[in-house]
């Protein structure tokens, strides 16, 4: 079978032998992809699709817990005033366990970083 175009440049191994090609590739891979400290790998549980860094500090969590839970509480709120009076009353008490939840998490960042108020002279 006739091939009409030739290979692309990259195909080919010239491309390869250049050193000052390969010093940039390898700069570039080691900025984007540093090499981690340990050599062994992190085992992780083989039944989660998604993990949360385990170096992140309980206060980062809880901030982005609550960042969460104010979006979800805004979109079930814009949600039932879209819906019927029956399916209203469960993105309602849908939206209530949200805002809950929400206040539990407030908390918990309260004790894990609690806020100073200025002394006031």
């Amino acid at each position: 079978m006739y091939k009409a175009t030739p290979n692309p440049p990259y195909a080919s191994n010239a491309a390869s032998s250049d050193p000052k090609l390969q010093a940039a590739a390898h700069r570039a891979i080691h900025h984007h992809l540093p090499p981690s400290d340990d050599a062994a790998p992190a085992e992780h549980p083989s039944d989660n699709l998604f993990l949360v860094n385990p170096t992140i500090d309980p206060e980062t969590l809880l901030a982005n817990a609550a960042e969460n839970l104010a979006s979800a509480n805004e979109m079930a709120a814009t949600l039932a005033f879209d819906l019927d009076d029956s399916q209203r009353a469960i993105a309602l008490g849908i939206q209530q366990l949200i805002e809950l939840s929400s206040l539990l998490v407030d908390r918990a960042q309260e004790q894990v970083a609690p806020v100073t108020a200025p002394v006031k002279a």
